[in-house]
């Protein structure tokens, strides 16, 4: 079984889930059997999953909202009717396709948050994925997300399971969008 068909939440995305508060709307790309969309629902986000993969979607549906979609070969579901649908935060773990990252950068609110975690170049001496169109080379999601204010960054080796990943915690510039009556986490300053 892959890390992603589980329900066990990525460390990265637990350690900065604090970040993202209740009432929050979260998207998961690539979201699989939905790990991390019961992680936010649980949370009290109103979560949205998108994967191609019909089978894993009919047991994420239980976490939120999932939309089937192959979006590596189709338009963005998103905004087939109206403009781009935005969210408070945008979580990717496992996956990479290089064409859509600035359609994910472009869905983050004003101050919204990107938790992205994949596999790095060096993972190829590991195992798989091991094809370059599936692994970041040095410094590239730092470079793609350069526009944003970065919290967190990590490139290194990881030991359970053994892999080598690029992991970054950052916000898209602006103000958080958030309901007024909401409780505010004190977790982030929001410096304009």
């Amino acid at each position: 079984m892959k890390a992603h068909d589980s329900l066990e939440v990525s460390d990265w995305i637990r350690r900065w889930s604090h970040l993202v508060p209740a009432g929050a709307r979260v998207l998961d790309v690539a979201c699989g059997y939905g790990r991390h969309m019961v992680w936010f629902a649980a949370r009290g986000c109103a979560v949205t999953g998108i994967d191609r993969d019909t089978d894993a979607l009919a047991k994420a549906s239980a976490y939120g909202h999932t939309v089937q979609a192959d979006i590596e070969n189709g338009p963005w579901p998103l905004m087939q009717q109206g403009p781009l649908q935005t969210f408070d935060a945008v979580v990717v773990t496992n996956y990479l396709w290089r064409p859509l990252f600035s359609t994910l950068l472009a869905s983050l609110s004003p101050g919204g948050l990107l938790l992205y975690e994949t596999f790095s170049h060096s993972h190829a001496r590991i195992g798989k994925p091991s094809r370059p169109d599936f692994l970041l080379q040095d410094g590239e999601l730092l470079q793609r997300c350069a526009w944003l204010h970065v919290i967190a960054y990590e490139n290194g080796f990881l030991n359970t399971p053994e892999r080598c990943v690029q992991r970054i915690a950052a916000c898209a510039p602006g103000a958080p969008q958030h309901d007024a009556s909401a409780p505010r986490t004190p977790a982030l300053l929001w410096l304009e």
